[in-house]
C-alpha cells in the first residue's frame, strides 16, 4: 500500500501517524515544504521518501510530487494531510490522480461550508441556528434585527476562530462592513453556550473505532479576539447526549474512513426555537483530527494510541489495539507571553510533575489560538485538574 502523507513535519507531532503507518506495513512517502535535512531523525526514518516542494500553496508543484510518486512506487492508494488548511488541495491531488479512498473535490463542500452543513445537521436530526450568507449591508442588519445582538460574523470556510467576530450593536456592524471585505462571510445568533466535541475514528463502512470528546470552556474566538490564555480539556467519559450526537452527524455526512473533529454547543440558557439550556446543538464539522498536542491528549485521558488506531483503519480497516481501560482529565493550558503571571514555569513543572505529561513552546502559526508556552496534565478527579488550571492562569 502506498501513502503520500503531505506535510508530515508539521504539526511536529505528525510524525506518529507516519510511524503507525510504516509499522503496519505501509509504503509511507512525505510531500512538505521543509528541507529533508531539517526533518527530525524520528521522521526520516519512517519514510521511504520525501519530496521537497518550494511552496505547498504552488499546486504544480504538487502536482509533480504526486507524479513522481505514482511514477517511481505505483497506483497511490492514500493521500491524505490530516490538516484543516490542506483538505481542499488534498481533494484536488485525490480527484486528479484517481484516489479514490478519501473525499473528492466536489464533494468538499458538504463538510467546508458552514452553511452547507446546515441541511446535514437537518438531516441528522441536531440542532442547529439559522444563519444568512452575508450580501448586503441592508440584508445582515435585518438579520441582526430579527435575532438580536450579538451576532457573530465568521469566514464560511475559515479554519479555527481567525476573522471570527462577536457584533453587539449597529455600529460595530458598519465598522465590520468599514473594515473588512466581506465576501465569502456568515452571520449567526450568537450562542451563549460551552463548546464541546465528539473526536472519533470511523472505518470505511461507517463503524466507529474510537470516540472520545473534549470541553473549552472558554471560546477560541474569545481567546483570539481578548489575547486570552486557552484552556480546554478531554473528557474523563464522553457524554451520552455528545456520544449520540456525534454518532448521529457522522451517519448524516457519510463519514468513511477518517479522524474526525465534531463540534457542538451545551447551552448556558434557553434558545427559543433551537433548544433549552443544557442541550446540544450544532456548530461545526471538522474532517480531521483535532488540531496541535490533541490526539497526544487523546492518548493520554484514554490509555490508548489514536495513531495506531488511525493507522490500523487505514491498513486492516479495524482496531488490533485492545480496550483502552484507566480514565483520565486531561487539561491542555497556554500561557501568552504577553500575559502576567503570577507563578512561574519551573514552579509549574515542579508542583505538578507527576500529572504533566507535555510541557513546551509552541510554534508560531499555532501560537495566536493556543498560547506561547503550553503544558498538558492529567487528572483522576476533575476538581484536581481545575486547581492546576487555577494555578497555572494565575
Amino acid at each position: 500500500m502506498n501513502f503520500i502523507f503531505i506535510s508530515p513535519q508539521f504539526p511536529t507531532n505528525y510524525y506518529h501517524f507516519c510511524a503507525e503507518l510504516k509499522n503496519n506495513g505501509v509504503n509511507v512517502l512525505g510531500i512538505g515544504d521543509s528541507a529533508y535535512d531539517s526533518l527530525p531523525y524520528s521522521l526520516k526514518n519512517v519514510l521511504t521518501e520525501y519530496y521537497k516542494v518550494e511552496s505547498m500553496e504552488n499546486y504544480d508543484q504538487m502536482m509533480r510530487a504526486v507524479a513522481y510518486f505514482t511514477f517511481k512506487y505505483g497506483r497511490i492508494d492514500w493521500l491524505e494531510s490530516n490538516n484543516e488548511y490542506w483538505l481542499t488541495q488534498d481533494a484536488r491531488l485525490r480527484t486528479d490522480f484517481h484516489i479514490t479512498s478519501g473525499f473528492q473535490l466536489n464533494e468538499i463542500e458538504t463538510f467546508k461550508s458552514k452553511k452547507h452543513m446546515k441541511e446535514y445537521y437537518k438531516k441528522a436530526g441536531v440542532p442547529a441556528v439559522e444563519c444568512y450568507k452575508i450580501g448586503s449591508r441592508e440584508g445582515c442588519f435585518s438579520f441582526a434585527a430579527k435575532y438580536g445582538y450579538p451576532i457573530v460574523v465568521k469566514p464560511d470556510n475559515g479554519v479555527g476562530a481567525q476573522n471570527t467576530y462577536r457584533i453587539s450593536n449597529d455600529q460595530e456592524l458598519d465598522q465590520f462592513f468599514a473594515e473588512t471585505d466581506r465576501e465569502g462571510y456568515l452571520a449567526e445568533p450568537y450562542v451563549d453556550g460551552t463548546i464541546c466535541s465528539y473526536d472519533a475514528i470511523i472505518n470505511s463502512k461507517g463503524d466507529v473505532l474510537f470516540e472520545s470528546g473534549n470541553v473549552t470552556p472558554v471560546s477560541i474566538m474569545d481567546i483570539v479576539n481578548n489575547k486570552a490564555d486557552a484552556y480546554f480539556y478531554i473528557e474523563k467519559q464522553l457524554p451520552d447526549d455528545v456520544r449520540d450526537a456525534g454518532r448521529r452527524c457522522v451517519k448524516a455526512f457519510d463519514v468513511k474512513s477518517r479522524f474526525i473533529h465534531f463540534e457542538f454547543f451545551r447551552l448556558n440558557k434557553d434558545m427559543p426555537g433551537v433548544a433549552n439550556k443544557g442541550e446540544i446543538i450544532a456548530l461545526e464539522v471538522n474532517m480531521r483530527p483535532s488540531g496541535g498536542f490533541t490526539p497526544d491528549m487523546l492518548n493520554y485521558a484514554n490509555s490508548t494510541n489514536v495513531y495506531k488506531i488511525w493507522a490500523d483503519m487505514i491498513a486492516f480497516d479495524r482496531c488490533t489495539l485492545s480496550e483502552y481501560a484507566d480514565k483520565f482529565y486531561c487539561i491542555y493550558v497556554g500561557r501568552r507571553d504577553c500575559n502576567p503571571h503570577k507563578n512561574a514555569h519551573n514552579e509549574i513543572l515542579s508542583r505538578y510533575r507527576a500529572n504533566i505529561t507535555m510541557s513546551d513552546r509552541m510554534p508560531a502559526v499555532l501560537a495566536q489560538g493556543m498560547g506561547d508556552q503550553m503544558y498538558i496534565a492529567k487528572f483522576s478527579e476533575k476538581d484536581q485538574m481545575e486547581a492546576f488550571l487555577q494555578y497555572v492562569i494565575a
